[in-house]
C-alpha cells in the first residue's frame, strides 16, 4: 500500500503531487492549528443535543449539523498552505475559496449501526431536485468540484471512524464516468456500481486536528462506526471549481486533478 505523502509546510513537491494523480489524495498535517480546530468544537457542541461531559448522554451514533460560516471555520479552510495546495492542484484562480463549511457528521462511540457506511463519490451538481442529495450527480470532467476534501477537527486514531479510502479508486470512476456522457450518474446509481469496480486496497484518514485530506473528486470513500471513546469531528466540504475542468485540447498545461483523469483514460 502506498505511504501518505505529508506536507509539513511550504509547497507540494513533485512525489507529493505524483501520489495525488495515482492514489488519488495526499495528506497535510498542521493544515490549521490546533486552536482553530478547539474553537469550531465549541461552536458545534452549542448544536448537539448532548452533554459534552457525560457519554451516558450520547445516545446516537452520527449527529448531522449543517453548515457554519463563522470565522474559526473560513480560517481553517483558507490557511496558506492550502491556498498553495489548491493552487498545486488545481490551479490558480480555477477554485473559489470557502466561506462556509458543513455538513458536519459528528460521530460518537457506539455499538448502533450508524446507516450510512457505503462506499459512494461525492456528488456535485444537482439533478431533477436539487432538494434531494441522492439524486445529485457526478459526470466525467467532475461539473462544479474540484476537489474532496476531508478536514480533520479532532484527533482521528484507528478506532475513531476515520473515513475509509480506497486508493486509486479515482481512476476507475474516471473510467465509468467517460463512458455515460455529460450527464453523467446520479449519486445512487454511481454507488450501486462500484461494487464492479476492481478491488483496491485502502487506507483511513488518521491524523490529529488540524490535519487535512486534500483528495481527488472521484476517489470512492466510506464512513465506518465509531468504536473509540471521544466524539469524532470531521468536515467533508467540497472545493469549488470556478472554470470547468479541461481533459483535451491542450499541449501542456494541465492541472494533476485533469492529468489524474487523462491518465486514467
Amino acid at each position: 500500500m502506498s505511504k501518505p505523502y505529508t506536507i509539513m509546510q511550504g509547497a507540494l513537491s513533485k512525489e507529493q503531487i505524483k501520489q495525488f494523480i495515482s492514489d488519488g489524495f495526499v495528506r497535510i498535517d498542521n493544515a490549521f492549528s490546533a486552536e482553530l480546530a478547539q474553537q469550531v468544537r465549541d461552536i458545534l457542541w452549542q448544536d448537539i443535543p448532548f452533554d459534552p461531559n457525560a457519554p451516558a448522554t450520547w445516545s446516537a451514533p452520527v449527529i448531522r449539523l449543517g453548515m457554519y460560516s463563522q470565522e474559526p471555520f473560513v480560517r481553517a479552510a483558507n490557511t496558506p498552505v492550502l491556498h498553495r495546495a489548491f493552487d498545486q492542484l488545481v490551479g490558480p484562480g480555477r477554485w473559489i475559496p470557502c466561506r462556509s463549511m458543513g455538513t458536519f457528521p459528528v460521530r460518537f462511540p457506539s455499538n448502533e449501526d450508524p446507516g450510512d457506511t457505503g462506499w459512494h463519490v461525492d456528488a456535485s451538481f444537482p439533478g431533477a431536485d436539487p432538494a434531494n442529495y441522492l439524486e445529485w450527480r457526478i459526470n466525467g470532467y467532475s461539473k462544479g468540484r474540484a476537489l474532496l476534501m476531508l478536514f480533520l477537527f479532532s484527533a482521528i486514531g484507528e478506532d475513531d471512524a476515520p473515513t475509509r479510502i480506497r486508493i486509486g479508486s479515482h481512476v476507475d470512476v474516471a473510467r465509468l464516468l467517460q463512458k455515460v456522457g455529460d450527464a453523467g450518474l446520479s449519486f445512487m446509481e454511481l454507488a450501486e456500481k462500484l461494487s464492479k469496480l476492481p478491488q483496491r486496497k485502502e487506507i483511513k484518514a488518521i491524523g490529529r486536528a488540524g490535519t487535512v485530506y486534500l483528495c481527488h473528486p472521484f476517489l470512492v470513500h466510506s464512513a465506518q462506526a465509531h468504536r473509540g471513546s471521544e466524539p469524532r469531528f470531521l468536515a467533508q466540504p467540497p472545493l469549488l471549481l470556478r472554470d470547468a475542468l479541461v481533459l483535451t485540447g491542450r499541449d501542456v498545461g494541465y492541472a494533476p486533478v485533469e492529468e489524474a483523469i487523462r491518465l486514467a483514460l
